[in-house]
């Protein structure tokens, strides 16, 4: 008999989750006194959700994803991703076309355990870094409290 595979109890970002996402994001930011750009990404690094802040910087819309994107395929925060990327890094060389090495992404997580993966990431760019990453972990709650 062959196993039943089923999606039940499976997270994904989905796009009414990711729209909250980069609405706490944008609330974040006008506390922090920034423009923002954010993004929300799936586990292949697929844009669900972008938004543009008025008055943000005009690299958002390539940063922002890209700190998203960054943060699913290497499974970790950009921010921890900079210093590897640095010459003599472990990801020296890492190809910079969609790899953002600057904080402001954050990896989604699910399945916390022996079947924890990344499931999304958040990105946000048009702040100072600490600004971005603190819009980044607002977002962020927003999944860890569905």
């Amino acid at each position: 008999m062959r196993e039943r595979i089923t999606t039940q109890g499976m997270e994904r970002v989905n796009l009414e989750l990711a729209l909250r996402m980069t609405e706490a994001a944008m609330r974040q930011a006008i506390r922090e006194g920034a423009s923002i750009s954010v993004a929300v990404v799936d586990e292949g690094g697929n844009l669900v959700s972008f938004q543009r802040m008025d008055g943000a910087e005009i690299s958002g819309p390539v940063l922002a994803p890209g700190k998203a994107y960054t943060s699913v395929a290497l499974r970790r925060d950009s921010a921890d991703v900079a210093r590897h990327m640095a010459r003599g890094g472990e990801l020296a060389g890492l190809p910079g076309e969609r790899f953002v090495g600057v904080g402001g992404g954050i990896p989604l997580w699910a399945d916390y355990g022996e079947g924890e993966r990344v499931v999304g990431g958040v990105g946000v760019s048009g702040g100072t870094v600490a600004q971005d990453v603190a819009c980044a972990e607002a977002a962020a709650m927003v999944w860890r409290t569905r």
